[in-house]
């Protein structure tokens, strides 16, 4: 039998290729997915990566004693610390580290490393163990800095060129003298990296004389551990501590872990559903394979063989075609994980940079869903064949599903569509993340409840389009019958598509129906023209302010100056603003009270009033982080949004209290509105700073919704990748079916039908199967994005429901244009069929 087995493989050459393509379609499906989110994954996480290789012992700032009524800035690492540091015993050096946000423009300049961190930093001395140089020499003086390699060859800089840069200040045009390497995670993954030496680095990050941190080398034959206790009894308590390198790379590790998990569960997700669907196709293959060739398995039934032997020769020719198919869809994976990377960055999204990552875990999966999952799916149609009576199998009794089969069938389908359902309606009743897992179970179930119906669904729904098909005449009615005769196979066929055109449509809900949301959130809460704010989330100096103050046609311009405080307890953090002016430049909702600020009144938003049980009227003490106490009055109480939010109170009160002031953002009000002449001429009296975004209303709401679509843009290159294993498995089925019902088609054209009408009767049917498919996805998606909106309808006010009808159309001419496609080759091969061959066809 096992000899049987390969000779049989290999006498159907034809055969064998297809059911290879087919096999190799679901891995490069699930290891491609897999290959693209590991790639994204480990380039993000590369983002947040830090070399520890030069750092034995780190020393950094203590917040000190928390007294519960004060909220102290933390001491700064000293020059005379830094002396005590290098000279502990067991220490080989010492270096005094300082970081802050460095906005470098490319030539054109625009912001370099747009998505990532664009630091700065100091070069230590004229030989940085940290940053060897590559070409050039140390930086020295305000007027010269060093950027890395990376960067230098993103951008096309060389050493002696002229660089705009900013460091939350004014623009300054240093000029390269230096391009270094770096283990740095985040220049890896698109960031940019500047240097600059000491002081001038103290001076541009307002740290004269202190470092942020000071990283210490061990001398050889000295411990981390021993260093580490050495610098403790060194250094003053209290104001110091101390970190081994080992524990700032353990730490960083799990600090990158918590911040991937996210994104890592997004991304496992749409290689579930890879599998899912893959698994489909192989199965779906392996039915169609099994049910050809019922003839031949009764015939070895007949001459001897038993129901073991006959499951095992199947099982055998599914292991040989998995090992092929699982090595070459590896191969097609890893070039469709680099496709999809590419489509993203075409679609706008911002890529990190980074090399394709096909793991151990990749290559297995490839291979588990190659060998295991295709001799799963080859199980039960061999054990179904080898269990019919070798003469019932040659005379054909067995073709058709018994009704016993179909009404069990679609008793489950039933079942799991319902309670599919069910948990779905339930999950939208839920608030916040307590509802995700039941709606993913929800999904789950009534995704599987729906495939398992497809087939008692294709019937009412392929006659719908009956009257369509009649226009074909002969052609279309035969497309017709032919596309329901086997009601399974259409429903594995369709339902690649299905689950794609789901995801994709549920998204594509989702995302515009937040996009409205926000659109909505930002023209009722902010009156402003313009927000002003650093490209890194990073604080203003408050000359900005003062400089858009005197920019001719603004009008009204205030602060959103943000600042820790202590109120009953806890840490508050309090919002400066100007307030004769905040009710001009905002529309916020007052539930209780009135929006009035100034003195010792504020206002507050519904939530910081019912954590508090605060009211308008109600006063309470609140201590500022120099120490200091005072007690304000609650003037009204405003529905927050992501926009606007906690207390907010006039800067005059606040400012006398903070050591440093700084700005969230500013927001400005001009007297001929939002426009490119006002915002260019806005940005020019800033000075074109490359760290210094000047955004319109429509410019914040897009950039709260940018994280939604970049995972839609992520979507739609799954879909890419989707739409492509959807082509290949109609073509496949289309083809096994032209070679099934090859006798068929001789006899049709013997009696006269024509070959473009034979070439015409498939096409139709590749189309109805695809639009099968694509009404099915698009109804099941429309019907997640719904429930999702509900779900995220509890934590946003102004969330409302955007059926994308456009987009809608495109996904249901994509599902035709899929059946346009996949019919090409078997319409020609069924065309081409020799009559009297074919006729003569067993």
């Amino acid at each position: 039998m096992f000899r049987t087995a390969l000779r049989n493989v290999l006498a159907h050459k034809a055969r064998l290729l297809m059911t290879v393509l087919a096999v190799m379609l679901g891995v490069a499906f699930v290891s491609g997915t897999l290959v693209f989110t590991n790639t994204i994954s480990d380039a993000y996480q590369k983002s947040s990566a830090k070399g520890f290789d030069q750092v034995d012992v780190a020393v950094h700032p203590e917040g000190g004693k928390d007294t519960g009524d004060t909220v102290g800035k933390r001491p700064e690492l000293t020059e005379a610390q830094l002396r005590i540091s290098a000279g502990v015993p067991g220490a080989a050096s010492a270096i005094g580290v300082v970081d802050g946000f460095t906005a470098l423009a490319d030539k054109d300049g625009k912001l370099i490393g747009g998505g990532f961190q664009s630091q700065g930093g100091n070069y230590w001395g004229t030989d940085d163990p940290r940053y060897p140089l590559k070409e050039g020499r140390a930086p020295h003086g305000a007027q010269e800095v060093a950027i890395d390699s990376e960067t230098a060859r993103r951008a096309g800089y060389e050493v002696g060129d002229t660089v705009r840069m900013s460091v939350d200040g004014p623009v300054l045009t240093p000029r390269i003298t230096g391009v270094f390497t770096t283990d740095d995670g985040n220049v890896a993954a698109g960031g940019s990296l500047a240097l600059f030496d000491t002081p001038t680095a103290q001076k541009l990050f307002g740290k004269a004389g202190t470092y942020d941190e000071i990283d210490v080398k061990a001398a050889p034959g000295t411990s981390q551990t021993a260093l580490k206790a050495a610098l403790d009894r060194a250094l003053p308590r209290g104001t110091t501590g101390t970190t081994t390198g080992e524990q700032l790379a353990d730490d960083q590790a799990e600090l990158i872990s918590s911040q991937m998990s996210g994104l890592k569960q997004g991304l496992l997700v749409f290689a579930g559903i890879a599998l899912f669907v893959g698994t489909f196709i192989i199965a779906n293959t392996f039915t169609m394979l099994v049910a050809q060739r019922t003839k031949e398995l009764a015939l070895l039934r007949a001459v001897g063989a038993s129901r073991r032997q006959v499951t095992r020769s199947v099982l055998i020719e599914a292991f040989v075609v998995g090992v092929v198919a699982g090595v070459s869809g590896l191969v097609a994976g890893v070039g469709i994980g680099a496709g999809l990377r590419s489509l993203m960055g075409g679609l706008g999204a911002t890529v990190p940079d980074g090399p394709l990552v096909v793991s151990p875990g990749t290559v297995a999966t490839a291979l588990v869903v190659g060998v295991v999952v295709t001799m799963l799916a080859a199980w039960l149609p061999g054990r179904r064949a080898a269990k019919i009576p070798p003469v019932a199998a040659m005379s054909s009794v067995h073709a058709k599903a018994t009704t016993k089969s179909l009404v069990l069938r679609n008793t489950l389908g039933a079942l799991f569509s319902a309670a599919g359902v069910a948990v779905v309606l339930y999950a939208t009743t839920l608030s916040g993340s307590d509802g995700q897992a039941p709606m993913g179970l929800g999904a789950v179930l009534l995704i599987i409840g729906v495939f398992i119906l497809t087939p008692l669904l294709s019937r009412p729904l392929i006659a719908a389009a009956a009257p369509l098909l009649r226009a074909f005449g002969v052609s279309g009615r035969l497309a017709r019958q032919n596309s329901v005769r086997n009601p399974r196979r259409t429903a594995a066929t369709a339902s690649a598509l299905m689950i794609g055109l789901t995801l994709i449509t549920g998204m594509t809900v989702m995302a515009g129906s937040l996009q409205k949301s926000i659109d909505k959130m930002a023209s009722a809460a902010i009156r402003a023209d313009y927000v002003v704010s650093m490209a890194n989330g990073n604080e203003l100096s408050p000359g900005v302010e003062r400089k858009l103050k005197d920019t001719d046609g603004v009008t009204t311009t205030s602060p959103l100056r943000n600042a820790p405080s202590r109120i009953d307890g806890r840490t508050e953090y309090l919002t400066g603003v100007n307030g004769s002016a905040i009710g001009d430049l905002t529309d916020l909702k007052v539930d209780d009270g009135s929006f009035t600020v100034g003195g010792d009144r504020v206002v507050v938003d519904q939530d910081t009033a019912e954590s508090h049980g605060w009211k308008a009227g109600s006063a309470f003490t609140v201590h500022y982080e120099d120490g200091k106490a005072q007690r304000l009055t609650v003037a009204g109480v405003y529905e927050g949004n992501e926009l606007i939010q906690g207390i907010l109170l006039d800067t005059a009160a606040l400012t006398p209290h903070q050591s440093d002031p700084a700005d969230m953002q500013v927001m400005v009000k001009t007297s001929g509105g939002a426009s490119g002449a006002t915002k260019d001429r806005l940005e020019k009296a800033l000075g074109s700073n490359p760290a210094v975004r000047v955004q319109s209303k429509q410019d914040v709401s897009e950039e709260i919704a940018q994280m939604f679509t970049l995972m839609l843009n992520m979507l739609y290159g799954l879909l890419a990748m989707a739409v492509i294993v959807a082509v290949l498995g109609v073509i496949n089925t289309l083809a096994m079916s032209v070679f099934e019902r090859s006798q068929e088609i001789g006899m049709l054209r013997a009696i006269g039908l024509e070959r473009r009408a034979v070439k015409r009767m498939v096409r139709l049917e590749s189309l109805v199967i695809s639009l099968f498919g694509g009404v099915l996805g698009i109804g099941l998606g429309v019907f997640f994005g719904w429930a999702a909106g509900e779900l995220l309808g509890t934590r946003m006010a102004t969330y409302e429901l955007v059926l994308p009808w456009a987009r809608m159309a495109a996904f249901l001419a994509l599902a035709a244009a899929v059946g346009v496609l996949a019919a090409l080759w078997p319409a020609r091969r069924a065309a081409r069929l020799n009559m009297l061959q074919a006729i003569k066809a067993e």
